[in-house]
């Protein structure tokens, strides 16, 4: 290992690691990464409550002419703007015959259907009942009270986020065959990051754990992030799971603290589906306080593509290890 410590203030952020070790030279983090403290933090964040709110996707996946559609705990959503701009989230079925509503153009704030042409506003209308439905700004939310079977909540448990004035922000969404659990399991666990994702981090060390001196709930890890060659960038990130389908990355110290990344986990099948499947939301909100940052924001458009094919390259693997969780968890040959 070569530790590298967080960059000084008025300093590039970048730093030259003193050698390169190679991938199989690290030290080791299987002993540290124990199955049952894995398991601890996970039991903790699925009893934590979640209002029976689900992230459907990004806000701007909402397009002023046709609505956004998912199926969340096995049952078809459809959500769009009404005529104020309002998001509205309901039942995908249309109440006539039973038409995809996903499949239906918005036309000024009217969901029309394709089938035989029932316009809905957003009010119930025709057998159709509205769903509570919340947009924060970056995400789109909807609440399944039957699905979730917990008190509901007025509003969704959206975190503490860095001003939007101040942020540049992508949303990724990615589907893989697990359960919401194996994707907040696969996020605490920090310590396979140097050994299954060494493309994008290096000298990775855990230095808290829940229950170990930590404040809150929380793991806490020094990274370094690749840029190029023996060029990163070091910084300390905290991992929290305020709920069950959330987990939640902080930076705190080094070049972007206060960078937030979250990663919502949403059901797609019902909970006795014989195969489940789950759609990963990340959104990833950067900030700086260095002033060339202001130039990164102006250029957010050509910079969130970048953001996203980071995100899917490193939950391409990411997936693959939810999926082989839930596999072996299925099959008895781990324990769930």
């Amino acid at each position: 290992m070569t530790p590298t410590a967080p960059p000084r203030r008025g300093r590039l952020p970048l730093r030259l690691r003193r050698a390169r070790v190679a991938w199989d030279r690290q030290r080791p983090t299987w002993r540290e990464a124990s199955p049952a403290l894995i398991a601890e933090a996970l039991g903790r964040a699925r009893a934590r409550p979640s209002g029976n709110w689900y992230v459907l996707g990004a806000s701007h996946a909402l397009r002023a002419d046709r609505p956004l559609a998912r199926t969340v705990a096995g049952r078809e959503v459809v959500a769009w703007r009404d005529p104020r701009g309002h998001l509205v989230a309901g039942p995908g079925a249309c109440p006539h015959l039973g038409a995809p509503l996903g499949d239906s153009p918005v036309r000024c704030g009217v969901l029309v259907c394709h089938w035989h042409g029932l316009a809905l506003t957003g009010a119930p209308f025709a057998g159709w009942e509205p769903w509570p439905a919340y947009d924060d700004g970056l995400l789109a939310w909807v609440r399944l009270d039957e699905a979730g079977g917990e008190e509901p909540t007025d509003r969704p448990p959206v975190p503490a986020r860095p001003p939007a004035s101040g942020a540049l922000s992508a949303v990724y969404t990615g589907f893989g065959a697990c359960e919401p659990s194996d994707v907040v399991a696969n996020r605490l666990d920090p310590w396979h990051g140097a050994w299954f994702h060494p493309y994008s981090f290096v000298d990775l060390t855990v230095t808290g754990t829940p229950g170990a001196g930590e404040e809150e709930d929380a793991f806490t890890v020094e990274v370094s992030f690749k840029v190029a060659g023996r060029l990163v960038v070091p910084v300390r990130a905290v991992f929290t799971a305020p709920g069950p389908r959330t987990v939640l990355m902080r930076i705190t110290e080094g070049e972007g603290a206060g960078s937030l990344v979250e990663t919502h986990a949403t059901p797609l099948t019902s909970a006795v589906a014989a195969r489940p499947r789950t759609a990963v939301v990340e959104a990833v909100l950067a900030t700086s306080d260095r002033p060339g940052f202001a130039v990164a924001r102006r250029a957010a458009p050509l910079l969130r593509p970048m953001l996203r094919r980071v995100a899917g390259r490193l939950w391409r693997d990411d997936l693959a290890y939810a999926e082989r969780r839930w596999e072996l968890r299925s099959t008895g040959r781990f324990p769930g």
